[in-house]
């Protein structure tokens, strides 16, 4: 085994593989960006080592630097997490040229999978089940379109480099092709420097199940499947292990088929074969194509390893020590159910777009697993994807599992900066998905049910007036307390005004739509008159966030901000987030109509098209392409509108 390891990544995945490798006695040297000074995985490390400026390109992509970064402290292995460098087989070749081991498949077997259309080929070549579609050399816009008519509507457009939804557009009518087209190729030119893409016929009701496979570039085994058609825009939201409904033929057929592609490139260490299923009939052994094979660790790993009981991390790094298989097929087994929710900085109501801010507080329950690369006080920065944690339960049944899920999701606190934390709770109320009805489109579906926000009820105007005047935090003594009677002082919210009395030790009244709500703080939380349960709170940089099953955030009201404010409606198109103009499509003097494209704004490794809001002629362009913007800066201007 390893004494020492370097891990070439970054955040959760870094801490996660840092855990397992303490377990087993191996030092573990971080890399880490200037970015990343006071990041979580630079200081969970035994060793750490500065690589290069924020960018990715400049740190974590310099593959240089890393060798260097291990040799020079004795590592004798690299680790890759996912994502950054862990499929690209030139790293690979790299480290092995240095004389070090990569905990990994071969730079062959990674390049084999690589691209998608000669990936579907191989699999053929291996009897496993592609689905129909073009997967040709042949880039010829025209020739890609005549493709897509032959296969039939709907299509998708798929890059055939790299994953993660980049580079992919649905199309469900021939007019709408060329301008997809065109679009998933500029954005897989960005994301992975090849803009060639396949088509491939869309299937209707589909779902996205994916087994695990494990191999000593030998042998292979499968460790069952995941469940992870739960999607937004093609990104994995919540998924589950076993999946619903699958049958043990069925189970077996894809498990069979999952082995013979790793037997097929000689694989070795973890990797994930995702296959696409029919669901409009049930799961059927004639109704599951290969779709690609996933050459790492997934994000999605521990809801495997809580069904089997085992560390993939560990198996990893024993089979890149040159131990065999640690175990044969009939030792695996299925234990109860897993459930594993992605919690991320990104304002739902705006379109799930993502976000930053400084963590003003951050705690996870302790009966669920919480795979996490940041703690209270940390930033998320604009220049990585801005994933908080994995939050992982496990229970005997699929019904316990996600009653644990969605009761750790109501016990998780953040604070400091907008989460989808509201959203995956609904997701754990919806019907069909609790029922285990799923498909990749039942968030599109249901979207709107799913991100509503109810109206604050009283109890909750109560809670956060309480909770901007400190109640929380008062101990023992009579702030604000008066013998002749309640003392009222105002508390400006963004929405609202609201009284509120100190009547004794941590206890107040508040007064709202013509009536007073009593509260009282005690250590685990507020007690209010109407509210279901001890409300749990944080106040910081301006906002009251209310933690719960539906968390709420209240902003303080700033009375001169309040006073000046105004906007530039819909005269002025700003940056949504900071990030990196990609194009702009217009010039001063222009006509253009509402929702024309203005710009492509990249961020957090995904492209964003700004759009007109209204019909008018362009006034200014304020920024060119390539320019490093803030959040809020301001990108085009129309002329005023007479």
């Amino acid at each position: 085994m390893f004494d020492k390891i370097l891990i070439a990544n970054r955040g959760e995945i870094a801490c996660r593989v840092m855990r397992t490798a303490r377990d087993l006695g191996i030092r573990t040297v971080a890399v880490f960006s200037e970015a990343d000074t006071q990041s979580l995985h630079r200081a969970f490390a035994d060793e750490a080592v500065l690589i290069g400026g924020p960018a990715p390109r400049d740190s974590y992509l310099r593959s240089d630097a890393i060798i260097e970064a291990a040799l020079a402290s004795g590592a004798q292995a690299i680790h890759p997490g996912y994502g950054f460098l862990s499929e690209n087989p030139d790293f690979v070749e790299a480290v092995t040229a240095a004389g070090l081991v990569f905990i990994g498949p071969s730079a062959q077997a990674i390049r084999a999978m690589g691209l998608k259309d000669a990936a579907k080929a191989l699999m053929q070549d291996a009897g496993v089940p592609v689905v129909p579609g073009y997967h040709g050399a042949n880039q010829d816009a025209e020739h890609l379109a005549g493709a897509a008519d032959a296969i039939g509507y709907p299509v998708l457009i798929k890059a055939v480099a790299g994953g993660g939804g980049k580079g992919m557009r649905l199309v469900e009518h021939p007019a709408q092709f060329m301008d997809a087209l065109a679009s998933a190729k500029g954005e897989a030119a960005t994301a992975f420097g090849n803009d060639a893409v396949l088509i491939e016929k869309f299937i209707t009701k589909p779902r996205h199940i994916e087994v695990q496979v494990f191999g000593d570039g030998v042998e292979a085994v499968h460790l069952f499947e995941r469940d992870c058609s739960l999607q937004r825009r093609h990104q994995k939201v919540i998924e589950e292990a076993p999946a619903p409904g699958m049958t043990t033929e069925m189970r077996a057929a894809m498990g069979q088929a999952a082995v013979r592609a790793a037997r097929a490139i000689g694989y070795k260490g973890a990797g994930t074969v995702e296959f696409i299923v029919d669901g409009s009939r049930g799961l059927r052994l004639d109704g599951f194509w290969f779709m690609e094979m996933n050459t790492r660790l997934q994000v999605e790993h521990p809801v495997t390893e809580a069904i089997t009981g085992v560390d993939l991390v560990e198996w990893q790094l024993r089979v890149a020590a040159g131990e065999g298989l640690p175990c044969r097929q009939d030792a695996i087994s299925i234990r109860g159910h897993a459930f594993e929710a992605r919690l991320y900085a990104e304002d739902v109501p705006a379109g799930f777009l993502p976000a930053t801010g400084r963590l003003a507080h951050l705690r996870f329950p302790d009966f669920a697993r919480a795979d996490t690369g940041v703690q209270t006080g940390d930033t998320i920065s604009p220049w990585y994807d801005p994933m908080i944690a994995k939050l992982v339960t496990h229970g005997p049944t699929r019904e316990i599992a996600l009653q644990r899920l969605e009761r750790a999701l109501a016990e998780t606190d953040v604070a400091g900066t907008v989460t989808n934390l509201a959203f995956l709770g609904a997701l754990t109320r919806h019907g069909g998905f609790r029922a285990g009805d799923v498909d990749t489109g039942v968030i599109a579906r249901d979207l709107e049910a799913l991100v509503a926000e109810p109206e604050l009820a009283p109890w909750e105007w109560a809670a956060a007036a309480a909770l901007a005047v400190g109640l929380d935090n008062i101990r023992g003594t009579f702030a604000g307390f008066s013998t002749a009677g309640p003392i009222w002082q105002q508390v400006p919210l963004a929405d609202a005004d609201l009284r509120v009395a100190v009547t004794g030790p941590r206890r107040a009244l508040v007064a709202i739509a013509g009536q007073e709500l009593a509260v009282e703080a005690t250590d685990a939380g507020l007690r209010i008159a109407g509210a279901p349960a001890l409300v749990r709170g944080h106040v910081a940089q301006g906002q009251v966030s209310l933690f719960g099953p539906v968390p709420r955030v209240v902003t303080l009201a700033d009375p001169l901000a309040r006073a000046a404010a105004s906007g530039a409606g819909a005269d002025v198109v700003l940056a949504p987030m900071p990030g990196l103009v990609k194009a702009i499509f217009v010039v001063p003097g222009e006509q253009v109509s509402e929702g024309a494209r203005l710009a492509v704004l990249e961020a957090m490794k995904m492209e964003h098209t700004l759009v007109a809001a209204r019909s008018g002629r362009i006034a200014e362009v304020l920024a060119g392409p390539g320019a490093q913007v803030e959040a809020g800066a301001a990108l085009v201007r129309l002329e005023e509108d007479a």
